[in-house]
């Protein structure tokens, strides 16, 4: 079922399906990758960067970027194609994370369950019955 929304580029209400972008700004969109597309054909062009095939093609930054997080054009075929880094803005070339975020992430991951560990442990101490004896 098709719910109500606007368009995130000109504001249009229009029933979303899958994209948060109604049929006509699509239809603008495809001739934008159409545009890209026709660009990184020509052999001496297939090592662009992004900035170079948007400043050849008109085509803004942005939607460029777009087309390789959504894989219409592939780091493999494109090797210059490089998106952010979500976390700290530096360039990556394959997934949404540079390498020192991953391993930072997974340290602070280890750290935390490290600390869950201890805590657990400590509660398990405290529930312990301590039983003292007398002598007579």
């Amino acid at each position: 079922m098709a719910e109500l929304a606007n368009c995130e580029y000109c504001d249009k209400v229009f029933a979303k399906i899958n994209r948060s972008i109604c049929p006509d700004c699509m239809k603008e969109e495809e001739k934008k990758y159409e545009r890209v597309v026709q660009f990184l054909r020509i052999r001496k062009n297939r090592q662009a960067t992004i900035t170079e095939i948007s400043e050849a093609t008109e085509v803004e930054h942005e939607i460029i970027l777009q087309f390789v997080k959504d894989k219409r054009l592939r780091r493999s075929q494109f090797p210059n194609l490089y998106t952010s880094c979500e976390r700290c803005g530096e360039p990556v070339s394959s997934g949404v994370l540079c390498d020192k975020c991953k391993n930072d992430i997974k340290y602070d991951l280890k750290k935390h369950h490290e600390i869950d560990q201890i805590k657990q442990r400590n509660e398990e101490d405290e529930k312990k019955i301590r039983t003292y004896f007398t002598k007579d």
